[in-house]
């Protein structure tokens, strides 16, 4: 059983590697975010990452791989993969030392199939982190949208197709022992491919409600309408829809449509006329999102392909009612805190606006519904969530190696037991 050593219970040990920056921007963040939830859970948690770019509670020890103090390899100069395969063999040096030390490993996609491979040989279970839906999936959605659109991806875009990558992050998947799948819709994109239910495991993803919280003013049931998209403005983020949505909706003729995010010169291209719809406001990269998310009414996040979400929750906990595709988080749960339309469905979406534009009172229903679960949705609760499936996930290892340990015990027995005239006997089923 998960913390059982020395006929005592103790904390979950767990190697945390993960290859890129810890705490800087999305994936970092999100990695940074359940470090910290982990420890305040009460994992054991010794991390490997490649850097520390912000710090971590003090009962967390941390072991970086590609910097030394102040002196750090620049991935931009020496390659993400390159970067992140040297991360993967120094975690998996530091592992054949750590035998009987280690609950679990839990490594991220890029930058473990060594670790895991060490992992497996020395009987250490391992979970991999999962941020986003089967990458061939991803590729393939992206790349046919992106042909229907007309816009072409840079080779350096991170949904643009490499062979390279896809290969080393399928072979990852076939050793882990267990996939970390945050949503429903990415252990989908996993069955469709042939994977047994038993090695996707779910956990969640949260927020962080000290940065993400309601205002406490009374709003003003007589101002404008507001939608806001937070993020990169890319393709897989559906920015086309959620603009065909909003300008097909009576919202857009008094209300605003705020665009928090970068885009990609091509996809901005495409979308220019809708852009320059007098409803509608590009604000580039922000870094006031909360202030933003307490001031709108809605968030719209039409993705076509997702791994969880973040802006989700995170608008939830401002009061910001999320409108989604159903490839996002299914934290957001039609007509409950949130209203959810299928990918691509854009008459849909419009009309999801339109709803909450001319029905204050279901706007004010799904947001205080929202609020309410803020308690179960934060790194916190997420880190307690990840904990327990640590637990499930140690204990399931350990029976399977005691199974077949049994298995090979009355296999021998049977074996030295024996005679010749057995062994010549024909078996048939």
């Amino acid at each position: 059983m998960a913390g059982l050593h020395n006929g005592k219970t103790q904390k979950v040990r767990v190697l945390y590697s993960f290859p890129h920056k810890l705490g800087a921007d999305r994936i970092c963040y999100t990695a940074w975010q359940q470090v910290n939830g982990l420890a305040a859970a009460g994992a054991e948690v010794l991390a490997f990452p490649g850097v520390l770019q912000r710090p971590v509670p003090a009962n967390v020890t941390v072991n970086p791989t590609l910097s030394w103090g102040k002196a750090r390899i620049s991935y931009k100069l020496v390659g993400t993969m390159r970067a992140c395969i040297w991360h993967d063999y120094i975690v998996s040096r530091r592992l054949e030392q750590l035998a009987g030390q280690v609950d679990i490993v839990h490594a991220w996609p890029l930058g473990s199939l060594r670790t895991l491979r060490t992992a497996a040989r020395l009987g250490i279970p391992t979970v991999l982190e999962r941020p986003n839906a089967h990458t061939r999936f991803a590729y393939e959605v992206v790349q046919k949208e992106c042909e229907r659109l007309g816009v072409v991806l840079p080779p350096d875009h991170e949904h643009a197709y490499k062979e390279d990558v896809l290969r080393r992050e399928e072979a990852e998947y076939d050793i882990t022992y267990r996939l970390l799948c945050p949503s429903d819709f990415v252990v989908r994109t996993y069955l469709e491919r042939g994977f047994e239910r038993k090695k996707l495991v779910r956990h969640i993803y949260g927020f962080d409600e000290k940065r993400f919280y309601p205002d406490t003013k009374p709003r003003n049931p007589q101002r404008g309408f507001t939608m806001l998209s937070v993020g990169v403005c890319a393709v897989r983020k559906g920015l086309h829809y959620a603009l065909e949505a909003w300008l097909q909706s009576p919202a857009s003729n008094d209300g605003t449509f705020l665009i928090a995010g970068d885009f990609l010169p091509a996809y901005a291209h495409k979308l220019s006329s809708m852009l320059a719809h007098p409803s509608v406001k590009v604000l580039g990269h922000r870094n006031d999102v909360p202030e933003l998310m307490r001031s709108s009414d809605v968030l719209v996040l039409p993705s076509i392909e997702e791994g969880f979400g973040l802006v989700c929750t995170e608008a939830m906990g401002s009061g910001c009612v999320p409108l989604v595709s159903d490839a996002c988080t299914d934290l957001c749960m039609h007509m409950e805190n949130a209203l959810v339309h299928q990918v691509g469905d854009v008459s849909a979406l419009a009309g999801h606006i339109t709803k909450l534009h001319s029905d204050r009172t279901l706007l004010e229903k799904l947001r205080t519904t929202g609020l309410r679960a803020v308690p179960e949705i934060t790194w916190n609760a997420a880190g307690i969530t990840l904990l327990q499936v640590y637990s499930e996930v140690v204990a399931s290892y350990s029976s399977r190696r005691d199974s077949h340990a049994i298995i090979n015990r009355v296999g021998s027995s049977h074996d030295d037991q024996s005679t010749p005239a057995n062994n010549t006997r024909t078996v048939t089923s």
